[in-house]
């Protein structure tokens, strides 16, 4: 087992459980109030790492190009966002990381590789948020008239096109993440029903050495799996895919490093042995059983 417990008796002689090992965290997908639906700010966050075993933090505000979308949502400005990352992480009790979630958009790429290139990040996470012109977090059109394979199929169309068109991410960040919003009672991408497109999508990624990111926020989306589903990721190792970074998805504190146990073991069971870490943008590796330490 990847965590054990142990009895102990305090003085009055009750019996309370306290854990034997903990895991030393590395949360590599956080939002703040910089990104528009943040909750916390760096210093809240920063704040409570030590008491959630949190020992390094990569900061990855949305960056979305909203050209041609329905919303009143605006692209962030880099500049305001680097002098705040600077200014709460000057005295940072633990190791940050400044990094940015791109929303990937083929009809975008002129944009966002320019502003890539301007920038010195640790870590870019590209993303599908935007799908043939559409916000599907916030605009269910897209799914009208559709069935759910359909949905998918043109979903992760556009995360191949994504893939085709940049070079300047590190990781595809939550790549099954429309399964949140489809409303089609079906709660899990049977492999299977979409092969040849996944298949082409992680043999892409592992040619061009960038990795898949398991981001734990599906179980706070009531998935009961990180996303991407196993099978995704069980595809990405058996090509040859070793680069996996571990975030959160976090827009508040409370969800810091959420449910990271529940990615390790799932990462074991595949074989995977290790973690990426990104810093200047290149992976370092870390064995998860190296995170694990006795407890106190």
């Amino acid at each position: 087992m990847l965590y054990s417990r142990c009895w102990k008796t305090t003085k009055g002689g009750d019996n309370i459980y306290k854990p034997k090992f903990i895991y030393n965290h590395i949360d590599q997908h956080v939002h703040t109030t910089i990104s528009h639906d943040g909750k916390s700010t760096m210093k809240e966050y920063l704040e409570v790492a030590a008491r959630k075993n949190v020992q390094e933090i990569t900061f990855t505000e949305h960056y979305d190009i909203y050209d041609g979308v329905k919303t009143d949502l605006k692209t962030i400005e880099i500049n305001p966002y680097w002098r705040a990352y600077k200014e709460a992480t000057k005295d940072a009790p633990i190791k940050t990381h400044f990094g940015i979630e791109i929303g990937l958009r083929p009809e975008c790429s002129t944009e966002i590789k320019s502003m890539t290139h301007v920038y010195d990040f640790d870590f870019i996470i590209g993303s599908s948020h935007i799908t043939c012109g559409i916000d599907i977090s916030k605009n269910n059109v897209f799914f009208k008239g559709k069935t759910m394979q359909n949905a998918y199929w043109a979903y992760f169309n556009d995360v191949r096109k994504n893939i085709d068109t940049y070079d300047d991410f590190d990781v595809y960040g939550h790549l099954d993440y429309i399964v949140r919003y489809g409303g089609y009672g079906c709660t899990e991408i049977k492999y299977s029903d979409y092969a040849s497109v996944l298949d082409d999508i992680l043999r892409t990624l592992v040619r061009k050495r960038k990795g898949l990111e398991i981001n734990t926020s599906g179980f706070r989306y009531g998935l009961n799996y990180a996303h991407p589903t196993t099978a995704i990721l069980q595809k990405y190792h058996d090509l040859g895919g070793r680069i996996i970074t571990v975030g959160s998805d976090a827009h508040h504190v409370d969800q810091l490093a959420g449910n990271f146990k529940e990615a390790y073991r799932t990462l074991a069971k595949i074989g995977f042995t290790s973690i990426a870490v990104f810093e200047y943008r290149d992976p370092h590796f870390i064995e998860i059983k190296s995170l694990k330490s006795r407890a106190n």
